[in-house]
């Protein structure tokens, strides 16, 4: 072993001593969660949820587009036809053990019946109980969203009405006329 070497090593545990003394002082970065709650961000994506209208209709049309968009494939559900002719899910699952909380379910819903919540404890002892039904998901307001209404825009269509004929509808708009 040189001399050299011999130097540098010393070197290298004095600087490791001055490090670990100067930060003997500093202000701990280490939370005691969950004694102290932890602060997040604004626009912290959580756990999600499905909202409902403020008349207590559930806002989700069961147009699968959540489950398309979802890059992991952790949502899956089943349209149903209501006596209104209102699309709704007859089921809805989202496996949160497979989920990343990427936010792209509720970008690429229509009805903002899917949002992200900042909750974060999800914790279970079993696998399968990470899997939420729609029951377990579905709360009972309309969430971030509260005067949005999917049907004001989209409009419905009832016997001897067409859709956009009443005065808060906008009428359809005829995707041919769009073309170049």
């Amino acid at each position: 072993m040189s001399i050299l070497n011999i130097m540098c090593s010393l070197v290298s545990q004095i600087r490791s001593i001055w490090l670990t003394f100067i930060n003997i002082f500093s202000k701990r970065e280490t939370i005691m969660y969950p004694e102290k709650s932890v602060y997040l961000p604004p626009r912290y994506r959580g756990r999600i949820i499905l909202s409902r209208n403020l008349n207590g209709d559930e806002r989700c049309v069961a147009c699968n587009l959540c489950a398309v968009a979802c890059p992991v494939g952790c949502i899956s559900l089943k349209k149903s036809v209501s006596k209104t002719k209102k699309w709704y899910p007859e089921f809805f699952r989202i496996n949160f053990s497979r989920c990343i909380f990427c936010g792209l379910c509720e970008e690429a819903c229509p009805t903002a019946a899917i949002q992200l919540i900042p909750d974060f404890e999800l914790s279970e002892y079993k696998r399968q109980d990470l899997v939420y039904e729609k029951e377990d998901l579905l709360i009972s307001g309309p969430g971030k969203y509260p005067d949005y209404d999917f049907y004001k825009f989209s409009g419905v269509e009832i016997e001897g009405k067409k859709k956009g004929d009443l005065s808060n509808e906008s009428r359809p708009i005829d995707v041919k006329t769009l073309l170049p």
